[in-house]
């Protein structure tokens, strides 16, 4: 039997990764993405894992991507980005961040869904975040896109059903990574994030895939248009 394959962007590092390692665990046969020659250079080797580099914001990257592939179990969308200390407020700032985290994901969900529907169960899963919820006063372009993203993932999950394909998206709360290194060491923004957050630590990536993993299996197959916070039920305080 063959191993079901995923295809996870931004599965280089960070979220992407854990997820990838946990797909890898389940049987999945996965291709994780990098932006960069040096991303893609430093995945780990691990057996029915491959690396590719990808940048989502390019149609000619994610066309040569999809040569290879006429089915897919499971696309995973972790590729993402944002500018901090109000850099956002700058028009081409912001449109790049549009543009990779939103309009990115769906391009890869447009390219996926012929692969995804030849496997009769595919699953797509998205990544929003807690500013999908909540205003984001020094990044407005990735609060924007979280928030687009909601959205996407609902619109996707009515239009593709009858193609025989889920789409969920998963809203990571703080979750400790190359991202956020820059918080985990503010000592003061750190105290203020764990007195909010009823679990009192910070997430990490493996927290986060075992429910990536949940969204794209069997055991999901009546879920649709879901968005699944992970955040140690910071949104809920």
């Amino acid at each position: 039997m063959i191993p079901k394959l995923a295809l996870i962007t931004g599965g280089a590092r960070g979220i992407g990764f854990g997820v990838a390692e946990a797909m890898l665990a389940a049987g999945y046969r996965v291709i994780v993405t990098g932006l960069t020659e040096d991303e893609v250079s430093a995945v780990p080797t691990r057996p029915h894992l491959s690396a590719v580099r990808l940048d989502v914001t390019d149609q000619a990257d994610i066309a040569a991507l999809f040569e290879g592939i006429d089915h897919l179990d499971a696309l995973v969308n972790c590729a993402g980005m944002i500018l901090r200390g109000g850099a956002e407020y700058d028009i081409e700032r912001f449109q790049k961040v549009m543009d990779v985290n939103l309009t990115g994901t769906m391009r890869m969900c447009v390219a996926a869904k012929a692969a995804l529907a030849a496997t009769g169960n595919g699953s797509i899963v998205n990544t929003a975040s807690m500013l999908s919820f909540f205003g984001g006063p020094l990044t407005p372009a990735y609060a924007a896109s979280k928030g687009a993203i909601v959205q996407l993932t609902k619109s996707l999950a009515v239009a593709w059903a009858n193609d025989g394909i889920r789409v969920n998206a998963i809203a990571p709360g703080w979750i400790s990574t190359e991202l956020t290194k820059g918080v985990v060491a503010d000592e003061a923004r750190t105290a203020a994030i764990m007195a909010r957050t009823p679990m009192k630590r910070w997430g990490k990536p493996e927290d986060v895939a075992g429910t990536v993993v949940h969204l794209c299996s069997d055991a999901a197959k009546f879920m649709t248009g879901a968005v699944v916070p992970i955040d140690g039920g910071y949104s809920i305080t």
